[in-house]
């Protein structure tokens, strides 16, 4: 499990971001600086249920972030943290931004740029924990068909990370696609892309689950 006085990090852009304050962002464990999305509500069930274990959490989501835009703030947003958990979320908006104004990561260097901020956080932190997230979309809203070959690419990406570095995958398309038989598209991230309340519930429950080993 996640040890006692551990420092968590959660990253990546909009999802996680979720009207995180920028004015405290500096405090650990802050009610607004965590966001309104899955990492608050993660971050509040470890932090109710283990009062007395001494976790420092914090959410440096940004959004609209691309790969190549959490590249960029590695030092000031990850490693000058020092985490010893590190999760991230990250590759809707390299789809997004190809699809809709041709600024987007392809594939290849993706990987390649999502490789080099893994290997510099390793080689600063190594005994760093990761998590890495699954990007996602939902059937509806902006998101048109030819998105999700693309998103599925990102993650196999993802996945073969997981597994080179030894991280912790947590499925949230997969999530998606099964909560997708209970309840409409639209009901868990009306744009296809930012979760509801009920989606940012599902992911946090998800993450805790698939964590719940560190």
């Amino acid at each position: 499990m996640i040890t006692n006085n551990s420092t968590m990090l959660f990253q990546g852009d909009s999802i996680t971001d979720c009207g995180r304050s920028r004015d405290t962002a500096a405090n650990p464990n802050d009610l607004n600086a965590l966001g309104q999305g899955y990492a608050k509500m993660a971050a509040s069930e470890l932090l109710s249920s283990r009062p007395s274990d001494g976790l420092q959490i914090f959410n440096r989501g940004i959004s609209g972030n691309r790969i190549v835009d959490l590249y960029a703030r590695i030092k000031c947003d990850i490693t000058n943290l020092k985490p010893d958990v590190l999760s991230i979320l990250i590759g809707v908006n390299d789809t997004w931004h190809g699809m809709m104004s041709n600024n987007g990561v392809e594939v290849p260097k993706f990987e390649r740029i999502y490789r080099a901020l893994l290997d510099e956080v390793r080689e600063e932190l190594p005994n760093i924990k990761l998590v890495l997230c699954e990007p996602f979309v939902l059937p509806c809203g902006v998101v048109a068909q030819d998105w999700i070959p693309d998103i599925n690419e990102r993650r196999a990406v993802v996945a073969r990370l997981a597994q080179d570095y030894y991280a912790v995958l947590v499925p949230f398309q997969s999530l998606f696609d099964d909560a997708m038989k209970k309840a409409p598209a639209a009901y868990w991230a009306a744009d296809g892309v930012h979760p509801s309340a009920a989606g940012h519930m599902l992911m946090a429950k998800c993450w805790l689950e698939k964590t719940a080993g560190l």
